[in-house]
């Protein structure tokens, strides 16, 4: 066997030797720093390495994705709600000019960009090149460079530093017969071919250079510097210009180590020992370096920092400043050292660079700070102490946040292209997926065939134009005889949660008949332990288990039994993992309330209670105390209770409800909530009112994750009693009532352009009625926002005089309490000027507000200067016994947060000039939301 297993990995590393010379580049490059411009003179030495001929070339130019608002790029900062490339001027966005492109006898090559990709260049030769020949291809261009404000790359324009990466032409990937035509997309994951460069760079002289590039000469030309630059069998480079030098040079065993992090609270000799033992560690861990230098940038750090560390604030330190030092150091040198060796397609087999650069972090911290704790320092706070987040592993934290997507059915497979995942998934949940599954195939397999695996997976790339992940599989499967298959088909390729549970266990003497229960029936292998008094006294794996499975097993004086115990496995719920074998105890988990909210704790059942508050002007500012049982991980069940007193009416107010989620894994339809909620608080000073809403929820998506369409149908029904007030007329048929309700809706959401449409059926004893409303907002190409609005809606009967369940005209009535009004029964003064985009959406308050047989409108706005827009309302309303009356207004919006912060000044309307008519301040209107759980969606939309 195990001279099979070097014969394999022998013969593999020979066949990816390189038998032809990489793609040479020649580069002459004059950078005016002033305009951010570079000319460029290419040439290309294109070597056919394929056993194909050619007839065109593919070059990526990954700067000229900046030069539109409608390229691939653009429209990724628009799914992920970023307005700044949209918003910015043709100078800061850069592009790519080709002046010329010829051939070796200096003849003209034909070029194009390919449909829907603006940021590749193909060539269309005038002959064919064949296998193993060589063609010469010289391209003049100017390229312009982008602000780093996009993505971090580009220019500065405080400090004048330009970071220059990916900014040149070069040949594309190739594999599999074709090239690898791959746009820019932010995700850092270029698809170039191997090739070897020689740059010869002109800069001003006041400007310092660094580069992961070999430097051979620099002298003086006419006052500029001239570097000469080389770099071998290289995927691409990184050069920095700035007016300081503000890179230091660490030598290390391998390689130099070129790095900028600024942190003036870590010493010299700390950042030489941290930077030393990295360096060390991932040259026993993969191999060495094969440059001579290696960058690692703050800006590589910013555009992918370790989450969680980034985002506390400086005053609360919960790690010694050494410590941020090293896990930011380490994040970004294993990232680019890998980057710049391994030589798979960065898109489709992202996660292998993923899985090795989280579980080399896992075990990093596993030898050099293996009591570490995630929350630092704080958890060693009192008050925090009885929190289970501050008592976990640093390492913990890979597992808990890849259970957020998971447990929002949110997951994709890890090895799906990058460019399809959703920006959480890709910079956060889908890289700690990757690193816990190699991590997982590393403790099942053990033998440090893993490890051994992943050194002689980096050989070969060393040595290869390309690899794959077929690459990485024949070489572990060389070296062990238990199957891996459904590492790669299941865990790799697939979405499949992994939940085990027991289900029942029965002692016999010295041993244990255990039945083991697959929830989900993904059939991977699963961990057992024995413990007694917390200690493990036995581990093994099973196998083979997709459905219950029954088994025997010696007890070995365990007193009780764990699945996957050390968290090896990421699983999708481990709170049915355990076993008491005490008969004794009950197995039931005892009840931990907990302040605040804290992280899943297996080891009980957690109750969560918080202080909270609710307004309005009936029940002022309202303390109260929140009960749940929600984590930070979504549960299928999840229970609210709060209580709450109100302060103007000496009495109790409150809300709860009652959820269950059903997620479904396959299919558009991919969440079922089912609800009851109930609610009591005042409507009017002297008189309360008590909802009660059963609901079921239907929530679908589209197959693409990343498409922001969204359709939901809701079913409730709506039971409402009001108890009677002195001061609003109520009669019997709006005092208590029951309103069945069917609603459909559908959504599109992007910066660009958003669109939502729905239609609601409601029915009661007294009423029926039926609207739709239809909702677009575009931001155009000059930077021009418009929003368009349509309603109708119609009562299907009607037995009752009140106007109380009338089609508001400026607000609606809001009889089934789904808005959150402070002042719902108001009709003058500061809260009865609150607005709602609702059934009519006018603005001003016309002596006709309400409609009691039809009523149609339809809202526009248009931005004149950023967020001053003007807007026009215009519509019919109809009630029995009157003809129906053409109604309309329009005015001014200071529209600073779409739906969250909004004032509208009314100018003219049906009622004339609005700010003759005297009490002009009373006419205004305003739309503030300081629910904090709809703000949250306002910064969650970008990266869910």
């Amino acid at each position: 066997m195990e001279i099979k297993k070097h014969f394999f990995f022998i013969l593999l590393l020979l066949c990816s030797v390189q038998l032809h010379s990489q793609h040479l580049v020649r580069m002459f490059a004059e950078v005016d720093t002033e305009k951010q411009v570079l000319a460029v003179k290419e040439e290309i030495t294109f070597n056919n390495q394929t056993n194909d001929t050619l007839h065109s070339v593919i070059l990526n130019d990954w700067n000229n994705a900046y030069s539109a608002k409608d390229t691939p790029l653009a429209k990724r900062f628009s799914d992920e709600f970023v307005r700044a490339f949209h918003l910015a001027s043709d100078n800061d966005r850069g592009n790519t000019t080709i002046h010329s492109v010829s051939d070796q006898y200096s003849l003209s090559i034909p070029w194009q960009r390919p449909e829907g990709h603006p940021d590749l260049v193909e060539l269309r030769l005038n002959s064919p090149i064949l296998p193993g020949r060589q063609f010469k291809i010289t391209v003049n261009y100017h390229v312009k460079i982008p602000a780093d404000r996009f993505t971090r790359y580009g220019y500065n324009d405080k400090t004048k530093s330009l970071i220059l990466k990916d900014w040149f032409l070069t040949p594309a990937r190739f594999e599999n017969n074709q090239f690898a035509k791959y746009s820019n997309e932010n995700l850092d994951d270029i698809a170039n071919a191997t090739s070897d460069y020689y740059i010869n760079l002109t800069v001003p002289k006041n400007y310092y250079l660094t580069t992961d590039l070999n430097e051979h000469d620099k002298y003086d030309k006419k006052g500029l510097w001239v570097y000469e630059l080389e770099g071998n069998n290289r995927l691409g480079f990184t050069i920095a210009l700035d007016q300081f030098d503000r890179f230091e040079d660490f030598k290390t065993e391998n390689a130099t180590v070129v790095c900028n992090f600024w942190d003036g609270r870590v010493t010299e000799v700390q950042k030489n020992t941290i930077i030393n033992q990295i360096a060390l560690f991932t040259q026993d861990k993969l191999g060495s370096y094969p440059f001579e230098k290696i960058m690692v940038t703050q800006t590589d750090y910013d555009r992918n920092p370790m989450y969680g560390i980034n985002q506390l604030p400086a005053f609360i330190s919960p790690y010694p400043d050494s410590f941020i030092f090293e896990i930011k150091f380490l994040k970004t040198y294993l990232n680019n050292y890998l980057k710049n060796t391994l030589k798979l397609d960065p898109r489709k087999d992202n996660w292998i660079y993923d899985a090795i650069q989280i579980e080399l972090m896992i075990k990093y911290i596993e030898q050099y700070h293996p009591d570490r704790k995630m929350m630092g320092k704080l958890s060693n706070w009192g008050i925090l102490k009885g929190h289970k987040i501050f008592k976990m592993d640093f390492n913990d934290q890979y597992s808990y946040v890849y259970l957020l997507t998971a447990r929002k059915n949110l997951d994709q497979p890890i090895g799906d292209p990058k460019n399809t995942f959703i920006k959480f998934n890709e910079q956060i949940s889908g890289k700690y997926r990757a690193g816990l599954s190699i991590y997982y195939l590393d403790d099942y397999l053990g033998e440090n065939i893993v490890p051994a695996t992943l050194t002689d997976f980096y050989k070969v790339n060393l040595s290869s134009r390309v690899t794959n992940r077929n690459y990485f599989k024949n070489i572990l499967n060389s070296k062990t005889t238990k199957n891996t298959d459904w590492f790669f088909d299941t865990v790799v390729d697939t979405r499949d949660i992994i939940d085990f549970k027991f289900k029942r266990v029965i002692e016999e003497k010295d041993s244990l008949k255990i039945t083991i229960k697959n929830r989900k029936e993904t059939e991977v292998p699963v961990s057992l332990y024995g413990l007694k008094k917390g200690k493990v006294v036995f581990k093994q794996w099973l196998e083979g288990i997709k459905t219950d499975t029954t088994l025997t097993v010696a007890r070995q004086d365990a007193d009780r039994l764990a699945l996957n115990f050390n968290n090896e496995i990421p699983e999708f719920n481990r709170r049915n993992n355990w076993k008491r074998l005490d008969k004794f105890f009950p197995n039931n988990k005892p009840l931990k309330f907990t302040f605040f909210q804290d992280i899943e704790d297996p080891n009980y059942n957690q109750i969560f209670y918080v202080p909270s508050f609710v307004f309005n002007i009936y029940d002022g500012f309202s303390p109260g105390l929140r009960f749940h049982n929600k984590s930070l991980l979504d549960k299928p069940f999840i229970f609210d209770i709060e209580p709450t007193y109100s302060i103007k009416t000496n009495e109790l107010i409150g809300s709860f409800s009652l959820l269950f989620n059903q997620y479904i894994r396959i299919g558009q339809l991919y969440s079922i909530r089912y609800a009851v909620g109930s609610s009591t608080y005042h409507y009017a000073p002297d008189a309360r009112y008590l909802k009660f809403n059963p609901s079921v929820l239907f929530r679908l998506r589209e197959d693409d994750y990343r498409e922001n369409k969204k359709q939901s149908i809701l079913v409730r029904q709506v039971l409402v009693n009001r108890e009677k007030s002195a001061y609003i007329a109520t009669d019997e048929q709006n005092e208590n009532y029951s309103v069945f309700n069917l609603r459909y809706s559908r959504y599109e959401s992007e910066i660009i352009r958003h669109y939502n449409f729905f239609t609601d059926l409601q029915l009661s004893g007294s009423f029926g009625k039926v609207s739709g409303e239809i909702q677009y907002r575009r931001l155009f190409n000059d930077n021009r926002r418009i929003n368009l609005r349509l309603y109708a809606g119609a009562f299907i009967y009607r037995s009752t005089d009140s106007e109380f369940f009338s089609f508001g005209l400026d607000r609606p009535t809001d009889y089934m309490f789904d808005y959150s009004l402070y002042g719902r029964s108001e009709t003058t003064g500061l809260f009865s000027q609150q607005y709602v985009m609702a059934e009519g959406g006018f603005k001003s308050k016309l002596d006709n507000r309400y409609a009691n047989q039809w009523m149609t409108t339809a809202n526009a706005s248009f931005n004149i200067w950023n967020w001053i827009e003007v807007y026009g309302d215009a519509g019919f309303i109809k009630s029995h016994y009157t003809d129906a009356e053409f109604v309309y207004d329009s005015g001014v919006r200071l529209n600073i947060l779409p739906d969250y912060f909004e004032l509208y000044f009314p100018v003219y309307s049906s009622n004339g000039f609005e700010p003759g008519l005297g009490n002009y301040d009373q006419k205004i209107r305003f739309v503030v939301t300081i629910s904090p759980s709809t703000l949250v969606g306002l910064f969650t939309r970008k990266w869910l």
